[in-house]
């Protein structure tokens, strides 16, 4: 009964919309010509909730403290990490010993506090469908949700609420396994479950069907700027007025034995400290030979402002700015003079309404290449000038802490600069013994957490095939 009052309410409300823009839906065919569609104001979108899973431990408060603590989530790889299921163990030893890159920043697993424990909350099958890319999403999700004191039972809340989490790969190891049944002749062995194993949007959907929530349901892949994409996509469809919450992030798990192998193969990652994991990740360091591979999850529940405050949400930071651009250059590699990442900034700088000298800190794509650090300096150099050598503007990557996660990259250091917002606090960049020589005066990134006041903050992300992405928070109001 009570359902069919609720949509004889949404039906009065319908014909009452339609009657007073009866010029939209006239029965007339005599014309082609249409006026324009119905517009409405830009909201304005806050953050209410974080979770996150990360190297550094798994939750935020455990993540945040070993961030500005100088700890770092980097080790030696193991055959473990390598995911190799249902191989000789022949063939596992002597895939660890050709690759180069003997470093991984993995989620530290087990029982302890701050470790990720997947059997304590996953249903052991759920573990048939689910890749570990997906566990950590809903792990993270659940995280966030809760922060946000979201958890809406009315169906029509629901319907407002979305959920927006991408990935940059997906599960590979599960590829290789299926592959090996293939050569082997065993295809009738593949799980019915493979395809929903390796799907990328899976972890939306998961997610959404978990807690019922019927909004928007997306998921980019736009490599390692996939979590900086989706939270901005999130944003832009609040403001919108497509959802009044949307559950947004990254995540991702290729610490398997084909992702480093590839990585490996196009001279991506750090082979120099093997020896030494822990100084492997060195963003913007003279010493930097490459990233380290990571894994993890970051996710924020997003919530258009007045939505936010009727329910007395607690609020850690407004977005503000959102840029987007192409370098239209190389696969892999960024232009020389960093157009791309300035076009990013510049963008998100615009839409935010702030001029270059407001930002406070920036928390940088810095993934520890040789080319990708320099080229990314060089732009925010450009962009910021006066203001970057001044010393007042806050600078470092977290991946120095962290390794490169991927899609989750994005996502996870965006909810680094809420907190750094959130607390006052600019994170230090781990591993900077010696800064590049484009660093001078007092343009250099940070070698030790900063307590500072930080009103607005910039992150950015930027992914091969030249896809850069910049979100932009300011204080809450």
């Amino acid at each position: 009964m009570m359902r069919i009052q609720k949509w004889n309410s949404k039906l009065k409300h319908y014909n009452v919309f339609r009657s007073s823009n009866s010029r939209y839906f006239s029965n007339s065919r005599s014309s082609d010509v249409f006026g324009p569609p119905p517009t409405s104001p830009q909201r304005r979108v806050v953050v209410t909730g974080l979770g996150m899973v990360s190297p550094l431990g798994t939750g935020v408060k455990a993540s945040w403290e070993a961030l500005i603590e100088g700890k770092c989530g980097v080790r030696a790889l193991t055959a473990d990490d390598l995911n190799m299921e249902g191989f000789e163990n022949e063939t596992l030893l002597g895939t660890l010993e050709q690759l180069p890159s003997q470093v991984v920043a993995a989620v530290p697993r087990g029982k302890n506090v701050g470790e990720f424990d997947e059997e304590n909350w996953l249903h052991p099958k759920d573990k048939k469908y689910m890749a570990r890319f997906i566990s950590y999403a809903l792990r993270a999700s659940e995280e966030a949700l809760r922060d946000a004191g979201w958890s809406p039972e009315d169906s029509e809340q629901k319907e407002k609420t979305g959920v927006a989490i991408g990935g940059g790969i997906g599960s590979i190891s599960d590829i290789l396994e299926a592959a090996k049944l293939i050569s082997e002749q065993r295809v009738r062995r593949l799980s019915p479950f493979f395809i929903p194993r390796i799907l990328i949007n899976m972890a939306a959907g998961h997610v959404s069907i978990k807690y019922g929530f019927k909004g928007p349901n997306h998921a980019a892949a736009t490599a390692c700027a996939t979590g900086a994409h989706s939270i901005g996509d999130a944003f832009r469809m609040i403001r919108s007025g497509d959802a009044e919450v949307m559950v947004a992030g990254g995540t991702e798990s290729s610490t398997d034995a084909l992702s480093i192998a590839g990585f490996c193969r196009a001279r991506a990652l750090s082979t120099k400290y093997n020896s030494s994991p822990q100084k492997a990740s060195r963003p913007f360091d003279c010493n930097r030979d490459g990233f380290v591979i990571g894994e993890g999850a970051g996710i924020m529940v997003l919530e258009e402002l007045e939505h936010a405050k009727q329910r007395r949400a607690k609020i850690y930071a407004e977005v503000r700015g959102y840029g987007m651009s192409g370098d239209a250059h190389h696969i892999t590699q960024p232009q020389n003079d960093g157009h791309g990442a300035f076009l990013a900034m510049e963008r998100a700088l615009k839409q935010a309404g702030l001029f270059p000298d407001q930002v406070d800190y920036i928390n940088a794509h810095a993934t520890s290449t040789p080319l990708g650090d320099c080229v990314e300096a060089k732009a925010i150099k450009t962009l910021f000038t006066e203001h970057a050598t001044s010393g007042n503007l806050a600078l470092s990557s977290t991946k120095g802490a962290t390794g490169h996660l991927l899609g989750a990259a994005g996502a996870v250091e965006a909810i680094f600069s809420v907190l750094a917002l959130h607390h006052d606090i600019a994170p230090l960049t781990l591993n900077l013994e010696e800064p590049d020589p484009i660093f001078h005066d007092g343009f250099t990134p940070l070698k030790a957490s900063r307590k500072m006041s930080i009103k607005s903050v910039l992150t950015n992300s930027f992914g091969f095939g030249g896809t850069n992405a910049s979100l932009m928070f300011t204080s809450p109001l």
